[in-house]
């Protein structure tokens, strides 16, 4: 979330960040009763101090005047009761409004209402062409037995698929190989719990804006999270590192996700692009509060996926995404789309995004400077790799003529020196 002082210095630089962001939130009402409760606290802590006070100095009165001020401790105290019994749902409301303000996008974003408004950056890699035609990723993993859509259905319901044979041993290569590359880099790697509470999924702004995406258990009150970045942004929640030579923290974390797809009926139901149970691993920083260090990392995060599909030798191109198309949190962000060829267009594969301290004023992470100054720290985050999305291209595009497909290179290591997949005899 955003400092309140920052809003009431800067509404309309805040109105213009909502607008822009397509977000609902009523400024004008939350500066209302910022003031209202700045007022009345003031009251409370006047009538806090008169009241203990008085109270500490009864034991050395005598009669009448200690009678009269005990009774007049007893006013004092019913007034402190009936003004807290109002600033309660004033805190509540001012709560719930701060929880839905946006951070503000520098001024390099685009201003646009959907993806169709991201702007394209640059290519690598060519698109390649094919002398016979084609299959799409469905029917390839179908006719080479590495996946069960219809089952996975029958047992999981919409958008549920079971992966089976090379498929499995191709994921988990190519999870292997994303963390071998992203720990030599200085990334720790992590597994982390997938059900949080709901304290998590507000701190890294996934809630309240996000619930409806979401996978609740309720008799619990758990939630299974949609990334490892949940968990692992709340790893260091309500805790203050002593000197910012601790950071920059740089985590990876390996994870199952869940996504309810809400609002997406009828959209992209053929195949693996839009499922609700997917494998990722997630690159996650957290730095001092510097604009230009938070801008180099987030270049950092980016290349390292950029890197990740040069490996792999899938063409993509990079995006400025559009305000529309941000987050709540988020005030830079690029979107790597790799080529897919039953799409026939780039398709988003990896979200690169920067937070200033929105997360970490959520989630209380903070720091002390070099001059013993708390201060919250700046988060960042990017996908390293999303399995089964990724499985797309590399299957699409690595196919050929008699139906088996070539594994990539860099995986072949990985893979037990497994170089092709072909059809069972």
């Amino acid at each position: 979330m955003l400092d309140i002082k920052y809003i009431r210095e800067n509404s309309d630089i805040v109105k213009k960040a909502a607008e822009n962001k397509l977000i609902q939130v009523d400024i004008d009402r939350l500066l209302e009763i910022d003031l209202l409760l700045r007022n009345k606290n003031q009251e409370l802590d006047t009538l806090r101090e008169e009241r203990n006070k008085l109270s500490s100095s009864i034991p050395t009165l005598v009669d009448p005047e200690k009678k009269n001020t005990i009774e007049y401790v007893r006013t004092l105290k019913d007034k402190i009761s009936a003004l807290e019994s109002e600033v309660a749902p004033l805190k509540e409301e001012f709560d719930n409004l701060m929880y839905e303000v946006p951070g503000v996008p520098f001024e390099e974003v685009p201003i646009g209402k959907t993806d169709e408004d991201n702007v394209e950056i640059k290519r690598v890699g060519k698109i390649p062409t094919f002398d016979f035609e084609i299959k799409d990723h469905v029917d390839l993993a179908e006719s080479l037995d590495l996946v069960d859509i219809p089952r996975g259905v029958k047992v999981a319901g919409s958008r549920s698929y079971y992966l089976k044979n090379e498929a499995v041993l191709l994921e988990m290569a190519l999870c292997r190989y994303v963390v071998d590359k992203l720990v030599k880099k200085g990334f720790t790697p992590m597994t982390v719990p997938t059900l949080v509470k709901e304290a998590p999924m507000y701190g890294t702004s996934y809630f309240p804006g996000g619930r409806d995406q979401a996978y609740a258990v309720t008799e619990d009150e758990l939630y299974l999270v949609g990334t490892s970045e949940v968990a692992l942004v709340s790893y260091h929640s309500n805790e203050t590192f002593e000197s910012e030579a601790e950071l920059p923290k740089m985590y990876c974390g390996y994870s199952s996700c869940y996504r309810r797809e809400a609002g997406t009926y009828g959209k992209d139901t053929r195949g693996l692009y839009r499922v609700h149970q997917f494998t990722k691993i997630e690159q996650v920083i957290m730095c001092k509060a510097d604009f230009d260090e938070q801008y180099r990392l987030h270049d950092f995060l980016l290349n390292n996926a950029e890197e990740i599909l040069q490996d792999l030798k899938i063409p993509y191109r990079v995006v400025k995404v559009c305000t529309g198309d941000m987050g709540i949190g988020q005030v830079r962000k690029h979107d790597i789309e790799a080529w897919m060829p039953s799409r026939g267009k780039y398709s988003e594969t990896h979200s690169c995004s920067s937070f200033n301290d929105f997360q970490a004023r959520r989630s209380n992470i903070k720091y002390k400077d070099q001059d013993g100054n708390t201060k919250y720290c700046y988060t960042l985050n990017n996908t390293a790799i999303a399995s089964p999305r990724i499985l797309i291209p590399l299957l699409e595009l690595y196919q050929n003529a008699d139906g088996s497909v070539n594994i990539p290179e860099v995986l072949v290591p990985y893979m037990g020196g497994m170089t092709k997949i072909e059809k069972k005899k």
